[in-house]
């Protein structure tokens, strides 16, 4: 029977983090032999998410190493997670998304003839370049997967049409709606750090607060010179003040402290930790990012997102008003973002598209209610 499998959760950064921790710890509910393995691809920021919802993993890898090229990250990932395998008698791999550790370790389990799930499946650009590499990641671990569950209807979809069978499909709605649920809870409560505290003593919450991300590898150079004129643009207004958490990547921080270090209303922090990121968001007025999982929990707190992208394979969003695709076009972000700006901060108020913070406990029954 299903009750004495024996289930490994996998994770490398901290997007898959904040995803799986709800899935994590309702498998640990389930009964199943639940164990957690983490390749820290990312380390210091996968690290921040594993202490603030106490995971501990059973396996780490500790795999990052500054500069390793893509190929080198994946042949280390093959290797580690190998090794356990043999060493483990591993029945289903759940695995995350887009990311190196993702599909790598789907290969892996694939090749030990190991059941893999993929949580997040069937979002789709079908652009190989864009986004770069993880629209690649994605295609790979869907078709090496055996349960897919979909984040909404457009990638279900996807993966019909992908020839998927339809008995192993469940749409589930984005776990990352759980974690936020999880995590706005705890806010609430009043949690607080230094890093809340330093940032109520720099910033003017009175005003207007636009928060800005970015790090995908399809805009580094002339792409991010061009948000961030229009960053530039935008921080003329008096009303307005910009929080720049700056990705570590050297193409993201060159470009961005070159042109926005010294406007006075324009604040270039360090990445934030994810409950800090959680607590700034719902205080903002407008989210300028190029990130997949900001367009999914920007709609819980009503805030619009302007995607800086030329596609988005969450196009859930995008139809039903709560992110508006803008590619890197100085005008076009600019007249966007005051057409927002000049609003009320509550006229976004919609039903996030996304899920309904549930995902999870969806994921566990499907496995309960079927012989795997």
């Amino acid at each position: 029977m299903n009750e004495n499998k024996n289930v490994l959760i996998c994770i490398g950064t901290r997007p898959e983090a904040i995803k799986m921790a709800p899935v994590y710890f309702e498998f640990l509910k389930s009964g199943y032999n639940t164990k957690l393995c983490v390749t820290a691809q990312h380390r210091d920021l996968l690290d921040q998410v594993l202490h603030f919802f106490k995971m501990t993993p059973d396996f780490d890898l500790d795999l990052m190493t500054p500069n390793q090229t893509l190929n080198m990250l994946s042949s280390r990932i093959l290797e580690g997670i190998d090794n356990i395998f043999i060493e483990q008698k591993i029945d289903l791999v759940l695995v995350h998304g887009d990311t190196t550790t993702s599909s790598v370790i789907a290969l892996a389990a694939f090749n030990r003839k190991i059941k893999v799930a993929h949580v997040e499946a069937g979002l789709r650009t079908y652009n190989k370049q864009s986004p770069f590499p993880e629209e690649m990641n994605r295609q790979l671990t869907g078709r090496l997967a055996d349960f897919h569950f979909a984040p909404g209807e457009t990638a279900n979809q996807n993966l019909k049409k992908e020839g998927v069978l339809v008995n192993n499909i469940l749409v589930t709605g984005n776990t990352v709606i759980d974690a936020l649920k999880i995590t706005s809870t705890i806010l609430d409560e009043g949690f607080n750090n230094t890093i809340i505290q330093n940032l109520n003593e720099k910033i003017d919450f009175n005003k207007k607060i636009v928060l800005v991300t970015g790090h995908r590898r399809e805009n580094f150079g002339e792409g991010f010179e061009s948000i961030c004129n229009a960053l530039v643009e935008i921080s003329k207004d008096s009303d307005v003040e910009l929080v720049f958490p700056v990705h570590l990547n050297p193409n993201v921080q060159e470009v961005v402290y070159k042109r926005l270090s010294n406007l006075p209303n324009v604040h270039l922090i360090a990445p934030l930790d994810y409950p800090t990121f959680i607590w700034i968001m719902k205080k903002s007025h407008l989210i300028i990012s190029d990130s997949g999982g900001v367009q999914e929990e920007a709609p819980t707190f009503g805030v619009p997102v302007l995607v800086t992208r030329t596609v988005t394979e969450r196009q859930e969003g995008i139809t039903a008003g709560c992110s508006f695709l803008v590619g890197t076009n100085k005008i076009v972000i600019v007249t966007k973002a005051k057409e927002i700006l000049s609003k009320s901060k509550d006229y976004n108020k919609t039903i996030n598209p996304y899920g309904d913070g549930n995902a999870s406990k969806k994921i566990v029954d499907f496995f309960k209610s079927r012989t795997w």
